[in-house]
């Protein structure tokens, strides 16, 4: 009997796929929704206040801050992990010497600890810690710079601790990207005397499009839901400058123990960003 006439049996192969995607994503999700329509403190039972959270979203000044940290957070962080990754997949995709060292250095910060980056970095940037040293060394500055206890410096502190703990992994996504490639079509270019600038412009650009897209929607997603480097670094401050809407989300359910008014946060931020990503994807296909 053919798999035509047993129609059944492809779904039994979905159905552990499935049910495992129930349990753990979409049954948590659909339980924070209806969360974020309770007062719940963990106590006492769930009390049903309507859109009272998310009225109260609109009005809360901190959930604004911690908005307009992420989005800027966004703004800056994506940008770096889609562009600069690009460039170092076309350094490691040539035969140069010590080739293997160069890639698992860059790729290091992929697979070790954000927490662990996180405290490593927070040394670093300390009023005598290691990066201050040197800026004085060299006559840079004449101060120590105030890297995390400065709220004009503090977010883009971190910012880099994410960016330099991302490029290694989008690298491997271009690289893979690149060596998928047809040579014959750089070998095409170069007979008709087209520049290494310009063959990266116009094809292997081009022909990185779905990477692109990809990397684009995942470190989006990665800005959007960063906390661990906030909660190792700085607690979301100095003055709430790196408080972040994850971060706000893990005070308002784990501190304050207000679970209605987090999952709220959290609904709020799962909207945003699919819209963002919706936006990235739509962009991409459209150019």
């Amino acid at each position: 009997m053919s798999v035509g006439q047993r129609p059944w049996v492809p779904v039994l192969f979905l159905v552990p796929g499935c049910a495992l995607i129930t349990l753990v994503v979409i049954y948590p999700a659909l339980k924070a929704l209806t969360l974020s329509f309770t007062d719940f403190n963990m106590i006492t039972p769930a009390r049903p206040v309507g859109l009272a959270n998310y009225l109260r979203l609109w009005a809360d000044p901190f959930f604004w801050s911690a908005l307009k940290n992420t989005l800027t957070y966004l703004a800056v962080v994506v940008p770096v992990l889609v562009v600069v990754p690009i460039f170092l997949a076309l350094l490691m995709n040539r035969a140069l010497p010590g080739l293997a060292f160069f890639r698992a250095a860059i790729y290091l910060p992929v697979i070790t600890s954000l927490v662990v980056s996180g405290l490593v970095w927070k040394w670093v940037y300390e009023e005598k810690g290691l990066l201050n040293h040197f800026l004085l060394a060299t006559g840079i500055t004449d101060a120590p710079v105030a890297f995390l206890t400065d709220p004009g410096n503090a977010l883009f502190s971190v910012m880099a601790v994410t960016a330099w703990s991302g490029l290694g992994y989008y690298m491997v996504i271009y690289l893979a990207g690149l060596q998928s490639i047809p040579r014959h079509l750089y070998e095409v270019a170069e007979v008709e005397g087209v520049s290494r600038w310009q063959q990266t412009l116009h094809i292997t650009i081009p022909l990185l499009k779905p990477q692109i897209a990809l990397v684009a929607v995942m470190s989006s997603i990665g800005a959007m839901k960063v906390f661990e480097e906030v909660y190792v670094m700085t607690q979301g401050g100095p003055l709430d400058s790196t408080k972040t809407l994850v971060f706000y989300l893990y005070e308002s359910a784990f501190v304050d123990f207000e679970m209605g008014y987090a999952a709220a946060i959290g609904v709020v931020l799962f909207g945003i960003t699919l819209v963002l990503s919706l936006i990235n994807l739509r962009l991409l296909r459209s150019r």
